[in-house]
């Protein structure tokens, strides 16, 4: 005989159960409930009131956004290569892709034009009108 059959083997003595009921389990309990917790106070009012219409000055630009960059590299005649388009934007080259693909050609729909240039690099451009 195996030792697994020893594990599988039924036992077929059954277990008893006491018959003695103790008092706990018999009575019935109520619930715990939490007490309630003090309610807060509402906020203040805020006691000067804000002007209408005041703006906050402009920020100075910082340069330009790397959309702004990657739109002004892409509108070149003979287009941009992907890893002047990572070294502009400090991305690497799966991002500009990404990129390409989902901000300028989904969101923005405008179409970009990928080729191999001469020197068998990727580049991209968009096309002109």
């Amino acid at each position: 005989m195996s030792s697994r059959g020893d594990c599988r083997q039924r036992k077929t003595s059954k277990m008893t159960t006491s018959k003695k009921k103790t008092k706990n389990a018999t009575a019935t309990t109520k619930a715990r409930v939490a007490k309630p917790s003090a309610k807060a106070a509402p906020p203040k009012a805020d006691p000067t009131p804000k002007a209408a219409g005041v703006k906050k000055p402009a920020a100075a630009p910082h340069g330009g956004t790397k959309t702004e960059k990657i739109l002004d590299l892409l509108q070149r005649p003979d287009g941009v290569t992907l890893t002047e388009l990572a070294k502009a934007t400090g991305w690497k080259p799966n991002s500009v892709r990404g990129f390409l693909s989902g901000a300028i050609g989904q969101k923005m729909g405008m179409p970009v034009e990928s080729f191999k240039s001469s020197d068998g690099d990727r580049s991209y451009r968009l096309p002109s009108k």
